[in-house]
């Protein structure tokens, strides 16, 4: 039976081309047309806006966002194995799909696209979904070339993503986060809906960049917060003993027996600026 979009149903495209997700390189498939299109309508409307997907496999979420009006659909993949399976998508939508064989974390995004709104939706290969999310939420200039994020990570990721002060989950991620975007849970996704099935739960996050975050310098954010949450469980005097103690804490006005967990994004701009 062919699916929505006209062209064949995954399994059927995975079977043939003989594509097993392969562990080594973080990969989960998503099978559930109707569960890749709520992906791709978390982002909004796609009319009009090209978006950058990295790590599309066999083409399910692909297939989803070019079905869903894309202008156009840039898409990463390492696995040269599921080119011709992308192949087959870029034919039936002709001249909106590019597919770039290649390391994500090697490509230039910020010049990746020239013109028109960009959003960024990915089911992001595990072992380098964090780092990827990182490099986007640090590019060299701000507001970024990019709209929109809407990311699929593992629910323990999607969690300290959101994560404010005072939660369990907040830490590095969280400030990042935090500082340069408004981010929302939208869903959570059963390790059944892929295959082979993580072990885990995984969520849909999405983020907005935030056009004037507080000032400050994100290498030095960098460095507060790996030393603060370096040691998280002890006072903020001895973990940021390293690059400055409790000098540096005075200067900027934070009770040194604080924990990191306790401090805002704010707080931690703060003393970043005084670094």
């Amino acid at each position: 039976m062919a699916a929505i979009d006209g062209l064949p149903p995954l399994r059927d495209v995975i079977q043939r081309h003989g594509l097993d997700a392969r562990k080594a390189l973080g990969q989960n498939f998503l099978f559930d047309l109707n569960l890749t299109q709520k992906i791709a309508r978390t982002a909004g409307s796609l009319e009009g806006v090209t978006v950058i997907e990295v790590g599309p496999g066999p083409g399910g979420l692909t297939r989803a966002i070019l079905s869903l009006g894309a202008k156009k659909l840039i898409a990463i993949e390492r696995d040269s194995r599921c080119l011709p399976a992308l192949a087959e998508i870029a034919d039936h939508y002709p001249g909106r799909l590019e597919v770039i064989e290649g390391d994500a974390l090697k490509i230039d995004f910020e010049n990746l696209v020239t013109d028109g709104p960009v959003r960024i939706i990915a089911n992001l290969p595990y072992n380098v979904g964090t780092q990827l999310l990182v490099n986007w939420l640090l590019p060299k200039a701000w507001p970024p070339f990019y709209q929109s994020m809407t990311l699929m990570f593992q629910r323990e990721v999607g969690l300290r993503i959101v994560a404010e002060e005072n939660d369990d989950h907040y830490g590095r991620l969280g400030v990042l986060c935090g500082w340069r975007t408004q981010a929302r849970m939208a869903f959570d996704v059963p390790p059944q809906a892929f295959s082979p099935p993580p072990k885990v739960t995984s969520s849909v996050v999405h983020l907005e960049p935030l056009e004037n975050p507080i000032p400050c310098s994100a290498a030095a954010l960098e460095k507060v917060t790996m030393a603060a949450f370096g040691q998280r469980r002890k006072m903020l005097r001895q973990s940021v003993k390293s690059i400055g103690g409790e000098a540096l804490l005075a200067k900027a006005g934070i009770d040194p027996q604080r924990r990191a967990e306790t401090l805002s994004v704010e707080e931690f701009c703060r003393i970043a600026n005084c670094l």
